[in-house]
């Protein structure tokens, strides 16, 4: 049973989630299998009970063969040509402290999107899958630095500098600065 104060992009994206799962045919115990993810918590997601986490939508989002920008704008409204800043969707992490903003929201016929990524002191998420592989992704780091880890491969980054990477594999991001860090994220589907 929902409170009064459940978060209205998170009714909506649990609704989605229920859909897309409808959609493929799956019990959730076969979402469950495919994802790795607990019945019980894809339960609790799909009837916003919870918040889902970033990692919890990574898996997902492998699953259906979806970035996490594309997930997240299925339950906004028809993106416009132009998105003012403060009519750019931001959805938040409580649990890892990532802070995640649609700067560019994706289109169906577009590849390519930007997301603005915050991350607290001491913040560490791990992917273990792409929620597409072969994702391209381009990191800028705008204030702060960030460890990101990708096919095995640590790469430091302080403000100003920029990763390009191909993700086929487990990412992991780690943010030690005491002041947080933030940073522009493309994304371009393969």
């Amino acid at each position: 049973m929902r409170s009064d104060d459940t978060d209205p992009v998170d009714t909506r994206l649990g609704v989605r989630l229920a859909e897309l799962r409808a959609e493929h045919g799956w019990s959730l115990g076969e979402l469950a299998d495919r994802s790795g993810v607990s019945r019980s918590t894809l339960s609790r997601a799909e009837r916003a009970e919870i918040s889902p986490t970033a990692s919890l939508l990574n898996r997902l989002c492998a699953v259906y063969g979806r970035t996490m920008s594309q997930l997240l704008s299925e339950v906004e409204a028809e993106p416009a040509p132009v998105v003012r800043a403060a009519d750019q969707p931001v959805w938040q992490d409580q649990a890892s402290g990532f802070v995640r903003r649609s700067v560019s929201p994706p289109h169906p016929a577009l590849r390519g999107e930007l997301v603005e990524g915050r991350l607290t002191a001491g913040a560490d998420i791990a992917y273990d899958r792409p929620p597409v592989a072969g994702l391209e992704q381009h990191i800028w780091i705008l204030e702060g630095a960030l460890d990101v880890t990708a096919q095995d491969t640590e790469h430091h980054l302080v403000t100003g500098d920029c990763l390009r990477m191909r993700v086929w594999g487990p990412t992991r991001f780690r943010c030690d600065a005491p002041e947080g860090v933030r940073y522009l994220l493309a994304v371009v589907r393969p």
